[in-house]
């Protein structure tokens, strides 16, 4: 690459890392507006909260990176034509396709990235996510005891906590049980922890008693005791199996995936739209990037400004994204429509090109020439 195409590639580096980071920043911030819940009342540790909202960014990044670059490429490419470097370069006998060739280039770059993260890298992370997610809601039963609520576990458990001191420390606990319906049982204890044993989470109380209910005699017993232990590991019980999303899922499977395989047959589009749309939504990057450049720099200079420009190029990239996602449910429900998919892709692509080979209008050296004599 010549030394001008290098210095247009740095500015729309840096433009594009920019705004992917600070796109990145407002979408983490929202995942873990919804996630504080978890912090504040089921005493989720930090890490762990870090872990379940970054586990998240992989599958929004296919998404942001397309819409930097065009924000990066409208913004360097404007910046340029506003400051006549683009003129310049023109009168200096640059063709359209040599100045549009740094665009190109980090378009290619960065629908490879959108490849990696859209075939490899979300897939494994969302899995990851749903796993860890999984396991909190079903393994971590000092996460699901939050104190000051009454905390039901299942249709016969409900445990009550008045606080909570630590991790595994409870203060004034209440357990009633009504899994043996005959016999119901209340247990109150002024203090308790959460243990885990190899059959599964406990709760060992401390300084309570145990009252039951026989419902056959109406009579109440009641026992007294130092140390009592309540087993929690058939209350929440965990389904041996997870029917995994789309999303979770690898390109194998979601290719080589049958109406079988899927629990419900009406989904079965879902799955395939998911694999379509992971292998043509990454091309968007270049797309999306070569539209811009067409709108800021294509046609005749003018001292007005580009404002127009930039409200045209903006428009078309929101009709694109929208005509984009509207289609991933009208081709679920109709799997010929599949095709639509790569077109849309394709169609920001190859416009472009072929107006900056067998059309190209860009500012003329005879243009930029009479511009300036009329300003001097």
């Amino acid at each position: 690459m010549k030394q001008y195409q290098l210095y247009l590639l740095r500015q729309l580096m840096t433009a594009m890392a920019i705004i992917t980071m600070v796109m990145t920043g407002i979408i983490w911030l929202f995942i873990s507006v919804r996630a504080v819940e978890s912090i504040v009342n089921r005493g989720l540790s930090f890490s762990l909260f870090l872990s379940l909202t970054g586990m998240q960014l992989p599958n929004f990044l296919v998404q942001i990176v397309p819409i930097a670059l065009f924000i990066a490429g409208v913004f360097v490419y404007n910046r340029l034509s506003s400051d006549r470097e683009v003129l310049v370069l023109r009168a200096a006998g640059v063709s359209p396709l040599a100045l549009a060739q740094p665009i190109i280039v980090l378009g290619l770059a960065a629908s490879a990235l959108c490849y990696a993260f859209a075939l490899y890298i979300t897939p494994m992370s969302y899995q990851m996510f749903r796993d860890l997610q999984w396991d909190v809601r079903y393994s971590f039963t000092n996460i699901l005891l939050r104190e000051g609520v009454f905390n039901t576990l299942s249709n016969t458990t409900t445990v009550y906590i008045r606080e909570r001191t630590g991790r595994d420390e409870l203060r004034g606990l209440l357990v009633h049980d009504t899994r043996d319906p005959e016999k119901e049982a209340t247990i109150i204890a002024e203090r308790g922890a959460v243990v885990d044993t190899p059959t599964g989470p406990r709760v060992l109380m401390f300084d309570g008693n145990r009252q039951e209910l026989n419902r056959k005699t109406e009579k109440l017993s009641i026992l007294y005791f130092d140390r009592y232990s309540f087993d929690l590991g058939g209350v929440a019980q965990k389904p041996e199996a997870r029917f995994r999303e789309p999303r979770e899922r690898t390109m194998d499977e979601l290719l080589f995936l049958t109406k079988e395989d899927v629990g419900n047959p009406n989904d079965f589009g879902r799955f395939v739209v998911e694999a379509h749309q992971r292998l043509s939504m990454p091309l968007l990057s270049l797309g999306y990037g070569l539209v811009a450049f067409l709108f800021i720099t294509y046609g005749e200079y003018s001292r007005r400004g580009q404002a127009v420009r930039i409200i045209n190029a903006a428009a078309i990239f929101v009709i694109l994204q929208v005509c984009q996602l509207g289609l991933i449910n009208i081709v679920a429900k109709n799997l010929a429509l599949v095709p639509v998919l790569y077109i849309m892709a394709l169609m920001p692509i190859a416009v472009p090109i072929a107006l900056l080979i067998y059309n190209p209008k860009l500012p003329s050296p005879l243009k930029w020439r009479a511009d300036v004599r009329g300003t001097a």
